[in-house]
């Protein structure tokens, strides 16, 4: 199990201090690739169904394991630090926290700046709202919400899955750290294929049931646990965690979604701001209820105020991850 904790702790420093840099052979653009690729398939086959959307989240998740039990085995029979070294990346690979600020401290600058519309350009990289009608406070609530929700999707839920994997791994008297990778692995599959097929129109309702439901599944006990990250995370940062507290557990149930609103709504009370609300996406309105209703709306420092709240819940959660891994060591 300490194999276990080095890799996840050096894939987690790199991450922090690289954040995740865009290449043509990144694993999740990889990913993305054969999602788009088996979707064409689907698509000329007929099979743009449940059953083959099904088909495609179960093959890609099968594939990416193999493809990563096959490079890691030649890599080891070469020489073992090449396979302890590509375990290091695919941990780095899958965790996204730095990426979080990345995107948003340009839309910010605009803010600060008074250039509406290029926080408007800046802000629809990482968001699917139509921006164009969004004025300074609807462009902040975007912001603090995509980095409220990624938060669980980009690194609680891989980091709770690695730890699962691992301890799975430890149980059956195999290799834990392929275990957790091979888990943390399956979770973005899942997490990219939702990201891209699993959507409720016309198009996609059908073939990304299977993404949009696995994704559910998966990151259900995580958005669940990232409240006692974002507690003490918002403690540590002189947020208002108790309002966090309170407001989360009103509010976390309000979306379609059983996961999504768990980490906005605590944001919510921390920062003492509203969030969601009516929200149009292409030309269709969705009335999303407010959360934090009655509070404010949020200002551009309130962006600046999460980043650092999700940065301190983020040191928070490598703790909490890393003392089971200790007391199994």
């Amino acid at each position: 199990m300490f194999e276990c904790i080095i890799v996840l702790w050096l894939g987690f420093l790199l991450d922090v201090f690289l954040g995740d840099p865009e290449y043509r052979f990144h694993p999740i653009r990889l990913m993305g690739h054969g999602i788009s690729l088996g979707e064409k398939w689907l698509r000329k086959l007929g099979m743009a169904s449940r059953s083959g959307g099904t088909i495609l989240a179960l093959g890609l998740m099968g594939i990416t394991l193999m493809v990563f039990l096959l490079l890691s085995r030649i890599l080891n029979g070469i020489y073992g630090p090449l396979a302890f070294l590509f375990e290091v990346y695919v941990c780095f690979s899958c965790l996204a926290l730095r990426d979080l600020t990345v995107h948003l401290d340009p839309v910010v600058d605009a803010l600060e700046s008074g250039d509406l519309e290029g926080a408007r350009i800046c802000v629809s990289k990482v968001v699917g709202r139509d921006v164009t009608v969004l004025d300074e406070k609807g462009v902040c609530r975007a912001a603090v919400e995509t980095l409220a929700e990624n938060f669980v999707d980009g690194f609680v839920s891989p980091l709770f899955w690695y730890l699962a994997g691992g301890l799975l791994g430890w149980l059956l008297g195999a290799d834990p750290v392929l275990f957790a990778l091979g888990a943390m692995l399956v979770f973005k599959v899942v997490s990219t294929m939702d990201s891209m097929v699993g959507y409720r129109n016309e198009k996609y309702k059908a073939l990304g049931w299977a993404g949009a439901k696995l994704d559910d599944v998966m990151n259900f006990v995580p958005a669940r646990l990232s409240f006692l990250f974002l507690f003490p995370g918002a403690m540590l940062t002189g947020r208002r965690g108790f309002w966090g507290m309170k407001i989360g557990f009103r509010d976390r149930l309000k979306h379609d979604s059983p996961n999504s609103a768990h980490g906005e709504s605590f944001m919510a009370g921390a920062l003492g701001i509203r969030l969601a609300g009516p929200t149009t996406y292409g030309d269709v309105r969705k009335e999303k209820p407010w959360l934090g209703e009655g509070l404010p709306d949020a200002a551009p420092s309130d962006i600046v105020k999460t980043m650092w709240l999700l940065s301190a819940a983020a040191w928070v959660a490598m703790g909490f991850a890393t003392l089971p891994l200790l007391w199994l060591f």
